[in-house]
């Protein structure tokens, strides 16, 4: 990874940082001199990640759905670092039965993968604004494209990326700079849950999609994230930056050659 120098001595919240994904990024941004928080739900997971990290990273049990449980968290990461520089909103909901997705699960998921950040990077605005600090939200593939009995999460990422450019105007004026990254399949806790913490089977089946021929590693997508929040990235706003190895410049042909096979059937 590139050095940033300008980073050390700052401060993160990752929101989700006790996932493969999350604490991915706080190891990231840790290797620059920056302070991670990781907020999460999941105390377990997040006390394991503290303890993991070390004395620079702090796990504050945060509910995403709750102001009070944001602003503790907040508060949390200035007693005990100083100052918040940078807002990284991994938290996501998987919850999604397509066509028969009930209301109450569709409020629930938007409340906690487009309304959580939201929320958190309202009361972080304040503390961001001092230093001139960034976010970081996480978009997805999923968010550009149809995807079988799939409604409820890649509409919520497509409004994370609509959020993100909404953000990144209204933030501007104060300073602080707001992007996404968007990524394909991502070792990440979703995909080891799926495929049995079978990694080889996971790139076997989804490495289809991506033009290296397997999927990322979440160490690729927080080295990503970190350059966003970075100076070398002091022009970029709005943007959201595709961490997919291709997924999205592939089309429905995928790696395949349809006109070779059609000259040859």
């Amino acid at each position: 990874m590139a050095r940033y120098e300008e980073l050390a001595g700052r401060t993160a919240i990752i929101a989700g940082g006790a996932t493969l994904i999350g604490v991915a990024v706080a190891r990231a941004f840790l290797a620059q001199g920056v302070r991670a928080v990781i907020a999460d739900i999941d105390r377990t997971g997040g006390e394991r990640a503290e303890a993991d990290l070390g004395s620079e990273a702090l796990f504050v049990e945060t509910d995403v759905t709750s102001d009070t449980a944001i602003d503790a968290c907040i508060a949390s990461a200035i007693a005990r670092f100083g100052r918040l520089d940078f807002l990284v909103n991994v938290t996501t909901s998987y919850l999604d039965d397509g066509l028969a997705t009930k209301r109450e699960t569709w409020l629930k998921a938007l409340d906690i993968g487009l309304v959580g950040g939201a929320m958190f990077a309202q009361r972080a605005q304040e503390h961001l604004a001092a230093h001139g600090g960034a976010i970081v939200n996480f978009s997805s593939v999923s968010g550009h494209r149809a995807q079988k009995g799939r409604f409820v999460y890649p509409a919520i990422k497509a409004a994370v990326a609509q959020l993100t450019r909404s953000q990144a105007l209204d933030f501007a004026r104060r300073g602080v700079r707001v992007n996404a990254v968007t990524p394909a399949w991502t070792w990440s806790n979703a995909i080891l849950a799926m495929s049995a913490d079978d990694r080889a089977k996971a790139d076997a089946v989804g490495g289809v999609f991506h033009m290296p021929g397997r999927i990322a590693d979440a160490a690729e997508v927080a080295d990503v994230v970190v350059f966003l929040c970075s100076d070398a990235a002091r022009f970029m706003n709005g943007a959201e930056v595709a961490v997919d190895g291709g997924y999205l410049a592939l089309g429905p042909e995928q790696r395949d050659d349809p006109i070779a096979r059609l000259m040859t059937a």
